[in-house]
């Protein structure tokens, strides 16, 4: 129960200034729609999985999109709390560490969640087949994937708080790769052999065929597991070295 009540602290905390800046909320409604409006006409002749609409597995890989850029940055926040000193007094608390960590993750995880249900819903009259059960099985799979992916995003701003710099660099030299190897912008089915062959060693690519193949429908699909899988691992990775790294903040 302690968890609970300081996870729900430090979410109440980090969303507080979110709700109250409006702009930020219009800008991130107004977000997947831009997506949908810059990319579908460009799929017109791109077939679909089994003869279904190209949008099953062209959103998908949008809201893996934007769940992977805005928890891998999410740690620049982070940066300028540490260098005002603001955060190392909100560490002077008994709160639980983790439950700090979770707090924080699930605040960046709110909007992208209403974000990913715009995208799905508006993406509907264009020729998205809905899957509710499926796809909400992908969307707590995000979740779960992106409190793993902040926790490192925090864990990085933490031990790069005197360089803001550093922490930028390392994030987007990670974050664009994973993105590119992981098939977001296309199946990587239509890659080179060689390049085929290097996304098996991303494991966004397992998270992005779990999430394609729970979009069509295709909850028994092995993928799934694979997915199911990658989000357990990063989730308890991320939460572990996040965990680790805030411990000796407070030091």
């Amino acid at each position: 129960m302690a968890f609970l009540s300081d996870t729900t602290i430090s979410f109440r905390r980090e969303i507080g200034p979110t709700l109250r800046s409006w702009y930020y909320i219009v800008f991130g409604l107004v977000q997947p729609l831009l997506y949908l409006a810059l990319f579908v006409p460009l799929l017109g002749s791109v077939p679909g999985p089994d003869g279904a609409s190209p949008l099953q597995w062209f959103v998908p890989g949008m809201v893996v999109m934007l769940v992977l850029f805005s928890t891998v940055s999410c740690g620049w926040a982070l940066t300028e709390e540490l260098m005002s000193g603001s955060f190392e007094r909100f560490l002077a608390t008994p709160m639980s560490r983790p439950a700090i960590m979770v707090g924080r993750a699930l605040k960046e995880l709110m909007p992208l969640l209403v974000q990913a249900l715009i995208l799905i819903v508006v993406a509907v009259p264009f020729g998205l087949a809905l899957h509710p059960l499926q796809m909400l099985l992908g969307l707590a799979l995000l979740m779960l994937f992106g409190v793993g992916v902040a926790s490192l995003s925090y864990a990085l701003a933490i031990a790069s708080k005197h360089d803001g710099s550093l922490f930028y660099l390392v994030s987007h030299s990670i974050s664009l790769p994973l993105m590119l190897l992981g098939g977001v912008l296309l199946p990587m089915t239509n890659a080179p052999g060689w390049l085929y062959a290097l996304s098996r060693f991303n494991p966004l690519t397992y998270l992005v065929e779990a999430e394609r193949a729970l979009f069509v429908g295709d909850f028994a699909n092995l993928s799934v597991l694979y997915g199911a899988l990658v989000a357990v691992i990063v989730a308890a990775v991320g939460l572990s070295v996040g965990v680790s790294q805030i411990r000796k903040a407070s030091l």
